[in-house]
């Protein structure tokens, strides 16, 4: 897992527990991955902790008292701290789900990451491709002012939610209180963790039900798969109801995740990327990054320098969408030399914020597209 200077969202399942990911993809940023419940493979394979000693239970008790204090500090109000405590238990399930996941050492070999195209057939599929469609036609009359307002594509927007969550068909049912207060207290990033279940805390406060509150084992809520300090920096009203519903709104849904992507610095009307054919002579040494990126270097270490489209074209490479030549891309062949290849765009970039992995990544910016046809 890598957590930027924007611990967003918190992947926490299908995505980033697939083989691929762990062979070279990359886990996502956010432990980003839905807030689904884990595919059954991943469950099983968890380690089976035993229930919670009673040395356990007592120090998560008074360890809850110190995020009680934390949160009384920040200004949540009493309340809202009973309610959200009480009968709060140390949950070793969501422990063993956390120590399941893959490794993100950078040694991995990127050559000897998986196709693209069996992640490609279990994320553009024909279902998820006619249920966006049909949320995109849903969307018609409201969709232009949040292009307008944000300048993300819906088309984008949507391919996140669909990605997520299938559009709201599986948002997790864990406890977010019981869960984020377990992994605190386990320690492992324990500032990430308690800043998150303050944050919750602090919706609660806007008189958000604490029912509603359930999502991934890490976290994630609502059909965005927001963590909970996104939710209170980001989340938006797309419809004017004066809530920020990301549950049951699509209005809401969609204008948070667009302006998720402003605020990462999406570009407006720039492509994520095309995709691009190779000429068999290319000399890939003359075109290889000597960049090592601060946060997913093996992600990042799966494409080419940057170079603008004009100058890909003078070596042979062809865009096979439409795109200025003077925009800057990087190639990337998931699936090895001579196959598929894209070139990307800065856009490209700010979906890795949303979950740094370039099949996640690649899945996205390939759904919208389906989308916009």
């Amino acid at each position: 897992m890598v957590f930027r200077h924007r611990p967003l969202l918190l992947r926490a399942c299908a995505g980033a527990l697939v083989a691929w990911v762990a062979s070279g993809q990359g886990l996502p940023q956010s432990a980003s991955a839905s807030a689904q419940t884990l595919p059954q493979p991943a469950l099983a394979n968890a380690p089976i902790l035993p229930p919670a000693s009673p040395d356990q239970t007592a120090g998560f008790d008074g360890y809850l008292q110190l995020l009680a204090a934390r949160a009384r500090a920040e200004g949540v109000s009493e309340p809202t701290i009973a309610r959200m405590t009480a009968g709060l238990t140390y949950n070793p399930k969501v422990i063993a789900l956390d120590r399941n996941q893959p490794g993100s050492g950078t040694g991995a070999n990127p050559a000897a990451a998986p196709d693209f195209s069996p992640y490609y057939r279990a994320h553009i599929d024909a279902a998820r491709i006619a249920a966006g469609r049909a949320k995109y036609a849903q969307a018609a009359p409201w969709a232009p002012a949040i292009e307008h307002r944000y300048g993300v594509p819906i088309a984008v927007a949507l391919a996140i939610w669909g990605n997520e969550t299938n559009y709201g068909r599986y948002m997790g049912d864990f406890d977010l209180a019981r869960s984020l207060a377990t992994l605190a207290y386990d320690g492992r990033r324990r500032e990430l963790f308690a800043s998150e279940f303050i944050a919750l805390l602090k919706m609660a406060d806007t008189g958000i039900p604490r029912a509603q509150l359930t999502g991934s084992w890490a976290g994630a809520l609502g059909n965005p798969q927001f963590l909970p300090s996104a939710y209170l920096r980001l989340a938006q009203d797309g419809d004017g109801d004066g809530r920020r519903d990301v549950w049951n709104d699509s209005a809401d849904t969609l204008a948070s995740i667009a302006n998720y992507f402003r605020d990462a610095g999406w570009r407006p009307g720039q492509p994520w990327g095309v995709p691009a054919t190779v000429p068999a002579g290319l000399d890939r040494t003359g075109i290889a990054t000597a960049l090592v990126a601060p946060s997913c270097p093996r992600v990042h270490a799966r494409y080419s320098r940057w170079l603008t489209v004009r100058e890909w074209r003078a070596r042979g490479v062809q865009p096979q969408g439409t795109i200025g030549d003077d925009v800057l891309t990087a190639l990337i062949e998931p699936d090895g030399q001579g196959r598929t290849a894209y070139l990307l765009t800065g856009n490209y970039r700010v979906i890795l914020e949303y979950n740094c992995s370039n099949y996640y990544a690649l899945s996205v910016g390939l759904l919208s597209d389906e989308l916009s046809r």
